[in-house]
């Protein structure tokens, strides 16, 4: 498989920044290496040019007029191989070389219909949407592997997602425009299509994991049968006797989440190495009730739910980023490659992946939270060059989202990374 051509630019006129992006696509498609008719776009730009949003897919499609779909969407920050662009003008993007039966593009203009069978989605969804927890899992049960991959639009202004189909589900689909606002849109992907994907957590648990075991809206009334006030203050070492010192550390903990239900133990909640599993989401505490003893997370509650109070580590979302750019690597390279995730690797180039299973990465979508991105991990576009120094040099786009997509979860403080991976021995 020949690798997917990508560009990325800033400027304060879209139309500079567009001919930046247009100039690298065409000289990698130029070169043998890269895909030379792909079909599929995947364009994120930073929420400085959502205004301009129209103008700019129009002028890219006029130009690239051989690319037939379209998705996408905005961010407060965008990526791409080894950078981030956060509070300046910028976009992203990569043109994917997929068969053209083995994907469909989506939105809530033209829902995927009966007649694609989806066994993954790439999902951009918009944080207004009402009851948006409940659409990502209804549309992960729509797929065959149950798992959807992607990220919530994240914009200090207008939120904006591009889809556009060539098979006309979209174009011409009443006022479509190839622009839109609320809902879900994305590319739903054929079994044909091979990908790994990964999470990867940015918190660490403070405290052992706790039941809930009374709960009614998002009010935590009960952990272990016990108040739930006085579980997390006990937890977190702090007394009502303190209140302002009480008050911070409350607002810099968080709770994580699981929901599997009747768990035995902390083993899945809390995996051994002290991180979070994947099935574990983390959400905001955000507010106390003094009189029921209860708190208020920002969730709706169940009962049976397991609970842990937690807080945003570096160490350990360094870590696990590593961890997890490490199994991809390993998943592809069983036998040449066994990374350590708390170390790097050297940079390698695409064409330097071994192959021992005849697979390589073609290209690959990198969708990190708001509260993360270099500064979160020391320096600008730290997260990036981390990612790069164990997964390698390889084409990658993606965004900052106001909440992350993976399996049929909505994450907080997370990173999803996706790989393409195609036959090794087909690339030039």
């Amino acid at each position: 498989m020949s690798l997917f051509p990508y560009a990325h630019a800033t400027h304060p006129q879209w139309q500079t920044a567009a001919a930046l992006v247009l100039a690298q696509l065409r000289a990698q498609m130029a070169s043998g290496a890269y895909a030379k008719a792909p079909s599929l776009a995947l364009l994120y730009i930073t929420d400085y040019f959502a205004s301009q949003a129209k103008e700019l897919l129009d002028h890219l499609q006029a130009e690239l007029p051989g690319v037939t779909d379209w998705s996408g969407t905005v961010g407060v920050g965008i990526v791409a191989n080894n950078v981030e662009y956060w509070d300046e003008p910028a976009l992203s993007l990569m043109l994917l070389d997929l068969p053209s039966d083995q994907y469909r593009v989506f939105s809530g203009v033209a829902p995927l219909g009966i007649g694609f069978e989806a066994h993954t989605a790439l999902v951009h969804a918009d944080g207004n949407t009402i009851d948006l927890s409940g659409l990502i899992e209804e549309m992960a049960e729509r797929t065959q592997a149950g798992y959807v991959f992607g990220g919530v639009s994240s914009s200090r202004g207008h939120s904006v997602q591009f889809a556009v189909a060539g098979n006309g589900n979209i174009r011409g689909h009443g006022a479509a425009t190839g622009v839109f606002s609320g809902g879900l849109s994305g590319v739903a992907l054929g079994e044909g299509i091979s990908l790994v994907s990964r999470v990867t957590q940015g918190c660490m648990p403070v405290a052992k994991v706790h039941k809930i075991t009374q709960a009614e809206g998002n009010l935590v009334h009960a952990l272990d049968d016990q108040p739930a006030l006085n579980v997390m203050l006990s937890d977190l070492g702090i007394s009502e006797d303190r209140p302002r010192e009480a008050l911070e550390v409350v607002r810099a903990t968080l709770v994580g989440l699981s929901r599997l239900h009747g768990l035995a133990n902390d083993a899945v909640t809390v995996k051994r190495t002290g991180n979070f599993g994947d099935d574990v989401v983390v959400r905001h505490i955000i507010g106390l009730d003094l009189g029921s003893r209860a708190i208020v997370v920002s969730e709706r509650m169940e009962a049976n739910t397991e609970l842990v109070f937690c807080r945003r580590n570096v160490q350990a979302a360094s870590a696990d980023l590593k961890r997890i750019c490490a199994e991809i690597r390993e998943e592809l390279e069983p036998q040449e490659l066994n990374l350590n995730p708390t170390q790097s690797a050297d940079i390698e180039t695409p064409s330097q992946a071994t192959q021992s299973t005849g697979q390589r990465i073609a290209g690959a979508i990198y969708v990190s939270c708001t509260g993360r991105g270099g500064a979160h991990f020391g320096g600008p576009s730290a997260e990036l060059q981390m990612i790069r120094r164990v997964l390698g040099d390889v084409p990658l786009i993606g965004f900052f989202a106001g909440g992350e997509i993976a399996r049929n979860h909505l994450y907080g403080y997370t990173g999803v990374l996706t790989v393409f991976t195609g036959p090794a021995e087909s690339a030039s």
